[in-house]
């Protein structure tokens, strides 16, 4: 289990509050993860399954336009609803950032309500 990070100096109270929040919300830190671990990802408007393979490549499925069918992408990780990162994690309330070999720009999830590990 990771320590909450105490507020750094440079960041305003927002960013601070919000890396907080994530900590305290909790999510999974994917390099924390062994191969072949299996995550379901409960957004606002679909279950995802995630199967990490390392470094941030995941095999993904569960959108019905994007990923139908499992492919693998690149986590980049999760964000607040703007363009700050909490890189290679997935993170309850927050919006999954991953990059899709279809297409150029990142695809961001609805707000993620739950993440939940399957036992193979």
């Amino acid at each position: 289990m990771r320590a909450v990070s105490p507020p750094h100096p440079n960041l305003s109270d927002r960013v601070n509050s919000n890396i907080i929040e994530s900590e305290i919300e909790g999510g999974v830190y994917l390099p924390d993860r062994p191969p072949k671990a299996t995550l379901e990802v409960r957004t606002q408007n679909h279950v995802y399954t995630i199967v990490y393979h390392g470094e941030g490549r995941v095999l993904i499925w569960g959108h019905p336009e994007f990923c139908p069918a499992p492919v693998q992408v690149k986590i980049a990780g999760s964000n607040w609803g703007g363009s700050m990162l909490k890189a290679a994690f997935i993170g309850r309330g927050m919006h999954l950032e991953f990059r899709h070999p279809r297409y150029q720009r990142p695809i961001i999830t609805s707000r993620i309500l739950n993440i939940q590990e399957v036992c193979a």
